[in-house]
């Protein structure tokens, strides 16, 4: 009885601190419609604070929570929809996820440069650990009691601000109706803002209160994904109901705490069981959630993409390999190998743009659809040992096969949802893939066959080797992945011009029309989802392959985030967005920040300052994807539409073609390096379209010949005068005047 009454106590103690942190969620989704992915981010920095002013320099507690919960918290929550969340009207669902998902990342790039991570930063409980009274034999803490309580007063402080005060109800309309609000005399924006500021003060509360019950221990990852664990308690409350949300915070807590005190300790089931709960509870109250109705009409968006044709997509492609090739003879061994790699995360980020760009349907966890290749290609496709070890083509089949029946398994219950659902069901999915599966070191015997999923932690995925093509060469596995690419690309292009591919439009736009017009939507969704979990398979595999030995952490959760937000921000719509998304996940920020650290560690005059160069490249990154919701539509459109420009330009396109290949011959030679020629080349690319923009300017300003005039130019009053001045036929104004303007026409002729 000592132990169910301990355990109890400990459930109701952390579904206490999960309600803290779910009713912030449910309030600035009630007030602006965002849901806020950075909200652990945001409990994680203010717990990270609390602790600097505790520990660092020596605060009292009653002090520092009045600073840091009471004036921090609210700071950065209106910070936030000051600077970012209100510029996000009128942008589809995944801009908006994607922008609270770059503001979670750069929070934990920008505390783990303030803090190291390496170092031990530790939380104590309220009044010590030691202040404590005991309830039926049972110890508890105050601090632990101060939770308990905390989480009952705002519950029910919430439910009186919704229901029963003025505020509420302009908080709620605010995004039910801003215009409407407006017409009453109220500002729908303060509104928001007050709500972001006090869902901002409930996460920095709720990390304060639940580092101490959770051993203690700051970690920027660990502390943002604990707090996300309470989405399953926000999803409960369906986003909306305070109540409702306060039980599935207790539900939760209390099933976690059963899970470690009645299952067998033995093994590391039981561990990831507890870790993985929270989302498995989640995707279970998602699946079982109403089901919304169709949307009636299109919701107008500020996306707009171009997908190209097959044969643009073919003559891109041929002209991407050759490209590929080129510059490979300028790399090391090493480079090509990291080229590779993010080649092999383009195409797990085309997975994303069939099915979000094209299709509308959302995936936080593109990464988990890889690992299930990835595992099931390690188990049935490695043959051989040691330096002959090698990939078969049949295993590679199988895996991509696998992930595909995978991604149609995870989609069958989530048919039903979208938007938000959706995004919710994959991340649950995801992590728990990566909870139970990868991790997942224990010896299991099925039908007399013994396995284990992941042998001490990490699986060695040797190069795929098909007949005479070996990939253990680099530039075999770099051309491989580049002509793969470039297949699914053409691919893609011709399944989004084929009626397949319209319809997944139509679905994409008004789901009620299209299901109207006799479209099945259940099985367009089925049908798309298979599609981009079998790419993301395909990439997964190669990724592991170009590797060589992966972890769970190459398919973390936040890996995925990433993934997802660097190609929305190159333009999720666009297959050239995939490309230019899936090698900066790949290798653009992993090049850039281990260079900056390589020359820290040879400069130690320097150190600090390529230190921070590196901590800056990560947070830049995050403040891109902040910054999309001004341009939802990516920076590949911008880059389409200035180019367009060029097409009056050949000159200024024969000069940019003559440089860039004596640049090449330059570097090829060994005169300059490869990152020289890398730099001036993207610099090249990215100012073209300026250059050709001021020589259009410039032609347009030089006056047009006497003869071309009508033909270059249309034939207006000022170029009929321009040209009686040039030819000297003079007019007679007097007599203009007394004629009229025709008879004075026809007079000077």
């Amino acid at each position: 009885m000592t132990t169910f009454l301990t355990y109890t106590i400990l459930g109701l103690v952390l579904g206490s601190v999960y309600s803290i942190a779910a009713s912030g969620l449910v309030l600035t989704y009630n007030t602006s419609g965002i849901f806020n992915f950075a909200h652990g981010a945001q409990a994680m920095f203010g717990t990270f604070l609390y602790w600097h002013v505790t520990e660092r320099w020596g605060w009292p507690v009653w002090l520092a929570l009045i600073v840091v919960v009471g004036l921090a918290g609210p700071a950065m929550g209106a910070a936030l929809h000051a600077v970012i969340m209100k510029g996000l009207r009128g942008t589809a669902d995944v801009t908006k996820i994607i922008v609270t998902v770059a503001v979670l990342l750069g929070t934990v790039y920008l505390a783990q440069w303030i803090w190291n991570p390496d170092e031990a930063h530790t939380v104590d409980m309220f009044f010590g650990s030691g202040s404590k009274i005991t309830v039926g034999g049972v110890v508890v803490r105050y601090h632990e009691i101060v939770c308990l309580v905390a989480a009952v007063v705002i519950a029910v402080g919430l439910r009186v601000l919704f229901t029963r005060s003025r505020t509420g109800v302009v908080m709620r309309g605010s995004v039910d109706d801003p215009d409407l609000l407006r017409l009453n005399g109220h500002d729908p924006e303060r509104a928001a803002m007050l709500s972001w500021a006090l869902g901002s003060t409930l996460a920095v509360l709720a990390g304060v209160l639940i580092v101490p019950i959770s051993g203690g221990g700051l970690d920027a990852n660990a502390l943002t994904l604990l707090v996300i664990d309470a989405f399953a308690a926000a999803m409960f409350g369906r986003l909306r109901s305070i109540p409702r949300t306060f039980v599935g915070a207790m539900v939760l807590g209390l099933a976690a705490n059963y899970v470690l005190a009645y299952l067998p300790s033995a093994g590391t089931f039981t561990g990831n069981l507890r870790v993985s709960l929270p989302m498995i509870i989640l995707f279970a109250v998602l699946v079982l959630l109403p089901q919304d109705r169709l949307r009636g009409a299109a919701i107008r968006t500020r996306e707009r993409y171009r997908p190209p044709t097959v044969r643009a997509a073919a003559g891109w492609g041929v002209a991407l390999v050759a490209i590929v090739y080129l510059y490979s003879l300028l790399l090391s061994d090493a480079g090509v190998t990291t080229f590779a790699l993010g080649m092999s995360f383009a195409i797990i980020a085309l997975s994303l743009t069939v099915l979000t760009g094209y299709a509308g349907e959302l995936n936080l966890a593109p990464l988990a659809f890889g690992a299930v290749a990835t595992v099931v290609a390690f188990h049935f496709g490695v043959r051989g040992s040691g330096l002959d070890a090698h990939l078969n083509v049949q295993g590679l089949l199988l895996a991509v096969a696998a992930a595909a029946l995978v991604g149609g398994l995870v989609a069958l219950p989530a048919l039903r949802l979208r938007g938000l659902y959706l995004a919710l069901a994959t991340m649950a999915f995801g992590e728990f893939l990566s909870n139970m599966v990868l991790r997942d070191t224990t010896q299991h015997e099925w039908f007399g066959v013994k396995f284990t999923l992941f042998p001490n932690g990490s699986l060695i995925v040797p190069p795929l080797k098909v007949g005479p093509l070996d990939l253990r060469d680099g530039t075999s596995s770099l051309m491989t992945a580049t002509v793969l690419f470039t297949l699914i690309a053409i691919g893609l292009a011709a399944l989004r011009g084929s009626g397949y591919g319209r319809r997944l439009a139509a679905m994409k736009d008004s789901p009620a029309a299209a299901a109207m017009l006799g479209q099945n939507l259940v099985r367009l969704k089925l049908s798309v989802f298979m599609i981009s979990a079998a790419i993301a398979g395909l990439g997964g595999v190669l990724m592991s392959s170009a590797t060589g030995t992966v972890a769970q952490e190459n398919f973390s959760f936040v890996g995925s985030l990433a993934l997802l937000m660097l190609v929305v921000v190159a333009g999720i719509g666009y297959i050239s967005g995939a490309l230019f998304g899936g090698l900066m996940a790949g290798v653009g920020s992993a090049v850039l920040v281990s260079t900056f650290s390589d020359l820290a560690l040879e400069s130690e005059g320097m150190s600090n300052v390529y230190s921070a160069l590196g901590h800056l490249v990560l947070v830049g990154t995050a403040l891109v994807g902040m910054g999309v919701g001004r341009n939802p539509s990516g920076f590949v459109h911008d880059i389409v539409e200035g180019y367009r420009t060029l097409r009056g330009s050949r000159p200024v396109l024969l000069g940019a073609g003559a440089f860039g290949a004596a640049l090449y011959v330059l570097a090829l030679n060994g005169v300059i390096g490869a990152w020289t020629f890398s730099l001036i080349a993207l610099c090249t690319i990215m100012l073209l379209p300026v250059v050709g923009r001021l020589y259009t300017e410039e032609r347009r300003a030089r006056p047009t010949p006497l003869e071309l005039i009508g033909v270059d130019e249309p034939y207006t009053d000022e170029l009929r005068t321009r040209l009686d001045r040039d030819l000297g036929l003079g007019r007679d104004l007097s007599l203009d005047r007394d004629l009229g303007p025709k008879e004075g026409a026809h007079a000077s002729a």
